[in-house]
């Protein structure tokens, strides 16, 4: 039996950046300590369940130091209590997996002759933000109070993501990785990010957070489409931290979703209610933290006020955080693959300009699960 020889910094790299100790992860393959120790040497299809479990590329193993990762787009994550480091493979599976789907998609689209997107930084960090996101509402065909119509945060999120697929945008939410319930994805390490093109643009969202804070992440990661900046993003308080990007897309998403002549109107009638951010909040479908920072920026409470409301919020929403069931298989599929990009894959797939075994790995599903998906999009496959 050939066995292979690994560096022990090596494996101490895999535990670590899988986010593991070594003792946890011996429970899982008995002999680490040993090959960390020099004891014994592992073979390869140990050195394989090694790659496999602590989800690391098998190749990284023979290198003789870890390699410099570092996270393929730019970063504007700014949340506080995050160690914003190293990207984990969560992330990094994630982000790649994206720009194979978005890579896929331009030539597709380019192969056909279909025009480049006209508003994909159509926007400059000079232009008046308020502007720009009035001018996304414009575009997404979003009437004045649309979202007070709608009756749930879910059926907001679903609109919304409906109305971005339907200028070009592919929208995905997502909480784990491809389909992997096992490997959730962090909401403290980000909450979203942008893909810019002029063909594929792409926005991602991380579907472990709160349903009214998918809203503000659709709507921040879409300006980011429109200024034409791509990157990963995580914010809290929504005060970015100098980052004038950032800042930028923040007061161009609340325009979008709270637009100030609405929310200034809307708080004559709530603000003497005993919770009048969370009133606002219903009324807008955005979280109780966005209702609050948008009343701040227009003056209506002071800092104090704000922060006061934040703090308590904040607690509260720790103390009472429980994770959201795993819903529909096929009505998941809708977010984490996206009309858009599906139809896409299956029409390719039907006219025999991509095999069915790539559209199974560009889609993520396999088989039957593959052809319930495309029924459910309404395209027959023999």
């Amino acid at each position: 039996m050939t066995r292979v020889p690994v560096p022990p910094q090596m494996l101490r790299w895999v535990c670590e950046r899988a986010g593991y100790d070594v003792a946890h992860l011996a429970e899982r393959i008995p002999q680490l300590p040993a090959w960390i120790r020099r004891e014994r040497q592992p073979t390869m299809n140990q050195l394989e369940k090694l790659a496999k479990v602590t989800h690391t590329p098998l190749g990284y193993l023979f290198l003789p130091n870890p390699p410099d990762e570092r996270l393929p787009v730019p970063d504007y994550r700014t949340v506080a209590s995050a160690a914003l480091g190293r990207p984990s493979p969560n992330l990094l599976d994630t982000l790649y997996a994206m720009l194979r789907r978005q890579e896929w998609m331009r030539e597709s689209l380019v192969e056909n002759d279909v025009e480049p997107l006209a508003f994909v930084a159509s926007a400059r960090l000079t232009d008046e933000p308020n502007a720009v996101g009035r001018e996304m509402r414009r575009t997404l065909g979003l009437d004045g109070g649309w979202a007070a119509g709608v009756r749930t945060w879910q059926d907001a999120v679903s609109e919304m993501r409906r109305a971005i697929e339907q200028i070009g945008v592919m929208a995905l939410i997502n909480g784990v990785v491809g389909n992997n319930t096992h490997r959730r994805l962090s909401v403290e390490e980000f909450r979203g990010f942008a893909l810019t093109d002029p063909y594929a643009p792409l926005i991602f969202v991380n579907g472990a957070d709160a349903k009214s804070a998918q809203m503000f992440t659709l709507a921040h990661e879409l300006a980011h489409i429109w200024l034409g900046t791509e990157g990963v993003s995580g914010f809290e308080a929504l005060f970015p931290g100098g980052s004038d990007v950032e800042d930028w897309c923040n007061r161009a998403a609340a325009e979008l979703l709270a637009p100030a002549r609405e929310l200034r109107g809307r708080w004559r009638e709530v603000r003497r209610e005993a919770s009048p951010f969370q009133e606002l909040a219903r009324t807008f479908k955005v979280s109780p933290i966005v209702a609050a920072r948008r009343a701040l920026d227009l003056n209506l409470v002071d800092r104090s006020t704000f922060f006061d409301f934040y703090k308590g919020y904040v607690n509260r929403e720790h103390k009472g955080a429980t994770k959201s069931s795993g819903g529909d298989f096929y009505n998941n599929q809708n977010t984490r693959v996206g009309e858009l990009f599906g139809v896409q894959v299956l029409r390719a797939a039907l006219e025999g300009r991509i095999g069915f075994k790539e559209a199974y790995d560009l889609t993520g599903l396999r088989g039957g699960t593959f052809q319930k998906y495309a029924k459910r999009l309404g395209v027959d496959l023999p």
